[in-house]
Parts: structure tokens; C-alpha cells; sequence
């Protein structure tokens, strides 16, 4: 019998750091508090490129 390990997602790790920074981000663009969720929204965005592009494609080289 072979024992199959599971791999361990980590995406939530790049969606969190992500929407912590939009939030940042918009925190400091200072034009209001509607930036703030909308840095947020830019932030998960981002983190879903990233890793669909990036870290998935670099299972395949």
C-alpha cells in the first residue's frame, strides 16, 4: 500500500496579504472611505491573478 500525501493549499496565505494591503492601500489613498473596501476588492483581484498566472504555471515548468 502507497501512502498519498496531500498537498497543502496555501492560497488563502496570498488572498489574505492581499486584501490586508489593498486595504491599506486604499487606506492611504485618502480620498474617503469608500477606497478603503475598494483597495480591498483591487487587493483579492490581484492575489486571484497571481495565483492563477504565476504560482499555477509554475507547476507545469
Amino acid at each position: 500500500m502507497s501512502h498519498h500525501e496531500e498537498e497543502k493549499n496555501f492560497d488563502y496565505i496570498f488572498y489574505l496579504v492581499a486584501l490586508i494591503s489593498g486595504v491599506f492601500v486604499g487606506a492611504i489613498v485618502d480620498r474617503g472611505f469608500i477606497w478603503i473596501p475598494v483597495g480591498g476588492v483591487f487587493g483579492l483581484l490581484t492575489a486571484a491573478v497571481f495565483i492563477k498566472f504565476l504560482v499555477r504555471g509554475r507547476e507545469e515548468v
